[in-house]
Formats: structure tokens, C-alpha cells, sequence
């Protein structure tokens, strides 16, 4: 029987790799511009430092989450080489282990055996790495996946308060930046929601939330050295 039920843990890797990409990459261009403009800067030094902060973190949140989650896929491939030397000299023991997994989840001792027995014949490694380690191909780590994913989310984030500082008055640019920065945050935030099936209210709040944390902050460090430097 074809199961036709729609389900969005699929996208879980990709999804928190491009949510976090582009989020960060309107936070810290936003924050880092308004920061820049708060201490004087003249429209052109504007413009360059974001440039630079666009590319420099686009390859940082690459280079970030292809390390860490080639440390996790690193983690997974050890578990199973594992598993494998394991279910090749303990078979027994790997049955036991199966049965007693199935056991605490409520099977009845004789009924959890029985699934044991029959998922080792179909596929024990399948079975010990999804019930025993947690691992799925659903969910298993993807480092290539996940730094494209950080790193073009990352630039497309960052290259909208980019635009904003380029098309607006001078005069205007903390407040255009601001504004239009947490209208894309609360954007981001509610398509992220929905796409994984949350609340788009929940979703675009938190998100514009620490937007403005971190708009405030550098907006006030900004003031103090440009204040210092006069």
C-alpha cells in the first residue's frame, strides 16, 4: 500500500540551515550598517562594509556549518561502522537489544521479538541505526546540503538592507534600514514557520524580536565611538 500522508521532517536539514542562514544574514548586515551609520559614516563606507560583511559571513556560515556538521555525519559513520562489527559478532546480542528497545515502547516481551526477528532478516543494520541510534535518512547529517544552504541564504539575507541602504536618502538610512530589516525578518520568519507546519504569528515575532536586540545594540555602540571620535 503506497502511503500518501504529507510530511515536513524531510526538510528539517536543509530548512534550519537556510532559515539560520538568511536570518543571520539580515540580522548582522542590518545591525552592522545601522551600527556603521550611527557613528557618522559617510554613505559610500556604508555601502563598502556591508559589501564586506556580506561576503565575509556568507563564507563563515558555510565554512561554520560544514565543519560542525561533518563533525555529526563523522559522529553517525563511527555509530554505524559500529553497529556493523557489532551485528556481525554479537547477533544475539543486537536481537536482545532490538527486543528490549521494542519492549520499552510498549510491545508485549513475545510480540517485540517477533519484530525483532523479522526486521533483522529485512534489515538489521537499517533497524539498529533508525530504533537503537536514532539515525534516518530523513534526518542524517548533510555538510555539502547544509553549507550551500547557510551560505546562499546567508548572501540573499544580507543583500536585502544592502539594497535598502543603497536606495535610500542618505539622510534616512538607519530608518530605512530598521524598518525595512524587521519587515524581512518578520517575513523570513513566518514562511519558516509555515513551512514547517508552525504558527506564522509565533514564527515571524521571534524572529523580528531578536532583530531588534540586535538593531538596538549596535545602533548604541555606534553612537558611543562615533560620539568618542568627534
Amino acid at each position: 500500500m503506497r502511503h500518501s500522508e504529507f510530511h515536513r521532517s524531510h526538510r528539517i536539514g536543509w530548512l534550519r540551515a537556510a532559515v539560520l542562514g538568511a536570518n543571520d544574514g539580515i540580522v548582522s548586515t542590518a545591525s552592522l550598517l545601522i551600527g556603521v551609520a550611527s557613528a557618522g559614516a559617510s554613505h559610500e563606507t556604508i555601502l563598502i562594509t556591508g559589501v564586506a560583511g556580506l561576503v565575509s559571513g556568507a563564507m563563515s556560515m558555510a565554512a561554520g556549518e560544514y565543519v560542525s556538521v561533518s563533525s555529526q555525519s563523522d559522529t553517525e559513520a563511527a555509530d554505524i561502522a559500529r553497529e556493523t562489527e557489532e551485528l556481525a559478532t554479537q547477533p544475539e546480542h543486537e536481537l536482545d537489544e532490538l527486543t528490549g528497545i521494542y519492549t520499552l515502547r510498549g510491545l508485549t516481551p513475545e510480540l517485540a521479538r517477533q519484530v525483532a526477528v523479522q526486521l533483522t532478516a529485512h534489515d538489521a543494520l537499517a533497524a539498529h541505526s533508525r530504533d537503537e541510534l536514532g539515525i534516518t535518512d530523513t534526518m542524517n547529517a548533510k555538510p555539502v546540503q547544509a553549507a550551500l544552504a547557510s551560505a546562499g541564504t546567508f548572501a540573499l539575507g544580507a543583500a536585502l538592507p544592502l539594497l535598502v541602504v543603497f536606495f535610500a536618502p542618505s539622510a534616512s538610512t538607519i530608518t530605512y534600514v530598521a524598518v525595512t530589516s524587521l519587515a524581512f525578518l518578520a517575513a523570513l520568519g513566518g514562511l519558516a514557520a509555515q513551512a514547517g507546519g508552525a504558527s506564522l504569528v509565533k514564527g515571524a515575532s521571534r524572529v523580528a524580536f531578536w532583530g531588534v536586540l540586535a538593531m538596538i545594540a549596535t545602533a548604541a555602540v555606534g553612537s558611543l565611538f562615533g560620539v568618542a571620535a568627534t
